[in-house]
């Protein structure tokens, strides 16, 4: 059941800049935004970093909504930047990495909150009625990420165990095999005629089997297992 608007008396912080290069995504967030009670003309989009910083020099933004994988760069600069112009500004990210590095950057560069875009619309709206509120939230999978990092190392015998029980779906294993190949996502999407947002969850899939963080380490673990020739 979808959530009810936001109570009234609970005034919607406008303008929203909302970074996302893809349509879809683009169109969902569209959505979710305007059954919170946003019109349309509170609303500024933007598909790169260099629109989004036009948009922040032309009018001041009241909260973010960030995604990280962008043509020309990586969010985590424009969250730097909008950090720095206004700390009290909420700024979630929404996106398909989940990696602990990118995490990282993007909470010490200044985010408020993380939720990944595989996630249905109902907890995405959680998430930004969180940040309306003067939440932070964090994404259960990151969450545990993050715990399983605080956590003792497990012993060998439970790694060699879990080894053995990694298997990749064709798909991942296609994936990995032109991640191997040195092909960005956008250029992986071409090729197997999917979305970037497809290749990304395929791609952090992959990283969560293999318990690894980044392209590099996802190759060389997946040779050591077999798994890459």
């Amino acid at each position: 059941m979808p959530l009810p608007p936001l109570p009234p008396e609970l005034l919607l912080p406008a303008p929203v800049l909302v970074v996302e290069d893809d349509p879809l995504i683009r169109q969902r967030l569209l959505g979710i935004l305007a059954h919170l009670g946003y019109q349309a003309d509170a609303l500024l989009f933007a598909e790169t970093l260099a629109q989004a910083r036009h948009l922040v020099q032309e009018s001041p933004i009241a909260l973010a909504l960030v995604d990280l994988g962008l043509p020309d760069g990586n969010g985590i600069d424009l969250i730097t930047e909008l950090r720095n112009s206004d700390p009290a500004l909420g700024i979630l990210v929404i996106s398909a990495w989940s990696t602990e590095d990118v995490l990282l950057g993007a909470l010490r560069a200044g985010a408020t909150g993380y939720v990944l875009k595989e996630r249905d619309d109902l907890e995405v709206s959680l998430s930004i009625r969180s940040v309306l509120r003067g939440g932070a939230p964090i994404d259960p999978f990151i969450a545990r990420r993050i715990i399983a990092e605080l956590q003792p190392a497990p012993s060998l015998s439970t790694e060699t165990a879990a080894s053995d029980e990694v298997k990749l779906s064709m798909r991942e294993g296609q994936i990995l095999e032109l991640v191997a190949e040195g092909l960005a996502n956008r250029e992986i999407a071409e090729r197997l005629f999917l979305s970037r947002y497809t290749v990304e969850c395929h791609i952090k899939h992959i990283y969560r089997k293999l318990a690894v963080s980044s392209r590099v380490k996802a190759v060389r673990e997946a040779r050591s297992r077999g798994l890459l020739l």
